[in-house]
């Protein structure tokens, strides 16, 4: 097998993967990604004890153990572009060896829980409820820069783009599965389809001084549905984490907190609160894995 270029795979001097600065060693193999670098330091305080606390830009990971789990705690910062660099990083740690550049024989699988804030789509949705995707709805493009996509739901995702009318000039929309084992593990939670959106501003559909493209992008992208499921919420990274992760064969999931519905112009009062309450459900749902 031929070695991964210099190029193409950068390692650092001390044997670190580039942008995150870690070492194999140094991640678990449960892992919550978050945006928000402060909400590492929310879910480390919650470990019996830390062994790690590595940072390098926007990437702040806390490692430990909690009730003789190991788990690890990841920013991501925002947006696919810093999934893409953040799962690939993740994935070479544990499935390429650094000294000769090639693949491993034996794949090993993460399982990566993204935990999130996020925009309700549908007027019935509480604020500071929370929401587990079943489908990351992609608006990104990001999958389409991947020459796998046997991991892409084909038949929905044709669906999605002829009820929206998608326009030509833009991205073509993807749809992905959440990995079955974690979604059953917090079944408890309502699901839903989590589209995911390439920005925070017109891309979800808000108009300050710039308009939208898509004048309805709310309405047209809440009022589709597939089986049981509608698009439940927005975000800005669950379609990259499930394309890259199943794709390189980990387990994906994103749970949101909903601090704000986009129908009926509600906001939570203290946004902290409710991650606060699911960073511990989570990670009492991580130490029964």
């Amino acid at each position: 097998m031929n070695a991964i270029a210099e190029t193409e795979l950068i390692i650092t001097k001390d044997k670190k993967i580039y942008h995150l600065n870690l070492s194999e060693n140094e991640i678990a193999d449960n892992i919550i990604l978050v945006g928000d670098q402060d909400r590492v330091k929310l879910i480390s305080s919650k470990f019996d004890f830390i062994e790690h606390k590595i940072q390098n830009r926007e990437f702040i990971t806390h490692t430990g153990v909690l009730k003789n789990t190991r788990i690890s705690a990841i920013s991501t910062g925002i947006g696919t572009d810093n999934i893409d660099i953040v799962v690939n990083e993740l994935d070479a740690l544990v499935n390429i060896d650094f000294e000769t550049r090639t693949h491993r024989k034996n794949r090993k699988s993460l399982n990566l829980i993204r935990l999130g804030t996020s925009g309700a789509l549908q007027s019935n949705i509480d604020i500071d409820s929370f929401i587990t995707s079943a489908y990351g709805l992609g608006l990104d493009n990001l999958a389409h820069f991947y020459n796998d996509q046997d991991i892409i739901d084909l038949n929905i995702s044709k669906l999605f783009s002829e009820h929206a009318k998608w326009p030509k000039e833009l991205s073509s929309p993807y749809i992905v599965k959440a990995s079955e084992d974690l979604l059953k593990l917090f079944s408890e939670f309502n699901t839903g389809i989590t589209a995911t959106a390439p920005g925070f501003y017109g891309p979800q559909g808000r108009k300050i001084r710039l308009s939208p493209s898509i004048s309805d992008l709310n309405n047209t992208i809440s009022s589709f549905s597939f089986n049981e499921f509608k698009v439940t919420n927005f975000e800005m990274e669950t379609s990259a984490l499930y394309f890259l992760g199943r794709s390189l064969g980990h387990n994906t999931l994103t749970i949101c907190a909903i601090i704000g519905n986009r129908f009926n112009k509600s906001y939570s009062k203290d946004h902290r609160k409710p991650i606060a309450e699911l960073i511990e459900i989570v990670l009492e749902k991580i130490c029964t894995i």
